[in-house]
């Protein structure tokens, strides 16, 4: 009975050591910022690349997606656990689909010396090639397959190949998700033959996604993951109710995606974010309040694990625009300004929780482990008592004088 107990308990021990290390069973969201080198005509101060990383592994960021590569700043990421998403700036995209040989030494300049040191995981052949032109520009399969072939060619095999695609350039409109289509004729003489091949080589589909350029059309609410407003999707057999308009957006890609065949292909979303200011007096929602508000709320809801109404599983990658504060159409983006101070009370990474919370995050942790020990004590202690039991049972005289009668 002793090595029953003994057996018992390191059962028990066994299971709470597996309890305590196991990752937990949701499945969130890689988070991660897009970077690109501040203009400094702009005003903004020049910073090295060095410190540049170094700031961003301070704040447990772990993945950048860098819109302007250069050998400097991916070496600066070497030794790191950040990971690498590279985009090829769109000017050189018509010649890596002219010659080969321009894409192999893109590939031999950008990735080839890095790659044992650092992890560069996908590059993105264009950033939101004007699909608007006459004809279409069909070279850019050709581009995305000469990268992927001087990939494999130099031994490369852990890097995926995609291209990056704006949302409001290839679906019309998000509403309702579960009609979205992507818009012909782009969907089926270009997005196709792509969504082929990213399916054959294990790639993800690419997508830069705003919520705040349709915000005027829905109640503001609904774009900060807020209750008071949600949308139901009834034009399917089965209604579906969202809460947030980013979902709504994302579903919108997975239903167009799985219209041609490819509701299976993984999403990432290279860039989405909030304004922090704008010239534009009427755009009363640009502010670093608003900017805090969403991206808090965004993040939570990615690392929630909970996923998309059409994809359980949800987004497997999404990129915040931007690091540094930068000018886009007339507005400006930015979790940090340009001497890296962060510029609102964002929670989502690390080096920006106040010392208050890190502490109340540790104690939680402590409370957990506190309550498996507890556990584990509680359970010994029950076997113990059952043992005792029956120990004391078998020992009783009617127990032995019954034994003594089996005997003869």
């Amino acid at each position: 009975m002793k090595i029953l107990k003994c057996d018992l308990l390191l059962i028990v021990i066994a299971v709470t050591v597996v309890v305590l290390m196991a990752p937990p069973t949701i499945s969130a969201a890689k988070v991660g910022v897009t970077y690109s080198t501040p203009d400094f005509s702009s005003g903004s101060v020049e910073v090295s690349p060095e410190r540049i990383v170094a700031k961003i592994v301070s704040m447990e960021i772990e993945a950048v997606r860098l819109l302007d590569p250069n050998p400097e700043t991916i070496r600066a990421f070497a030794s790191t656990n950040v990971s690498l998403f590279l985009s090829v700036p769109n000017p050189l995209v018509p010649m890596l689909a002219s010659h080969r040989s321009h894409a192999f030494e893109w590939v031999k300049l950008h990735v080839l010396p890095f790659h044992n040191r650092t992890k560069i995981s996908m590059i993105s052949v264009g950033d939101d090639v004007s699909l608007a032109d006459a004809p279409p520009p069909l070279f850019l399969l050709r581009a995305i397959r000469n990268v992927r072939r001087s990939l494999v060619n130099l031994g490369i095999e852990t890097v995926s190949v995609s291209t990056t695609f704006s949302f409001f350039s290839i679906i019309p409109s998000p509403f309702p998700p579960s009609l979205a289509r992507f818009e012909s004729p782009n969907g089926d003489v270009i997005i196709k033959p792509i969504l082929e091949f990213l399916e054959k080589t294990n790639s993800s589909f690419v997508v830069k996604l705003y919520p705040y350029y349709i915000d005027s059309s829905v109640h503001s609410g609904f774009a900060f993951f807020e209750d008071p407003f949600s949308y139901v999707d009834d034009s399917s057999i089965i209604q579906v109710r969202y809460g947030n308009l980013f979902d709504v957006m994302v579903d919108a890609v997975v239903r167009s995606l799985a219209v041609l065949g490819h509701e299976s292909l993984p999403v990432v979303v290279a860039e989405t974010g909030w304004p922090s200011w704008s010239s534009n007096s009427s755009e009363v929602y640009a502010t670093p309040k608003c900017s805090q508000r969403f991206l808090n709320a965004l993040v939570d809801h990615l690392r929630a694990g909970k996923g998309t109404p059409l994809r359980k599983e949800g987004v497997s990658e999404v990129y915040i625009f931007e690091l540094c504060d930068k000018q886009q159409s007339e507005r400006t983006w930015g979790l940090l300004d340009y001497h890296l101070n962060t510029k609102m009370n964002i929670t989502f990474f690390l080096d920006d929780i106040p010392e208050i919370e890190k502490k109340s995050i540790q104690l939680n942790y402590l409370v957990i482990v506190c309550m498996l020990f507890l556990a584990v004590i509680s359970t010994v202690a029950t076997l113990t008592c059952c043992s005792n039991i029956v120990s004391a049972w078998k020992g009783t005289p009617a127990k032995r004088e019954r034994k003594q009668k089996k005997q003869y």
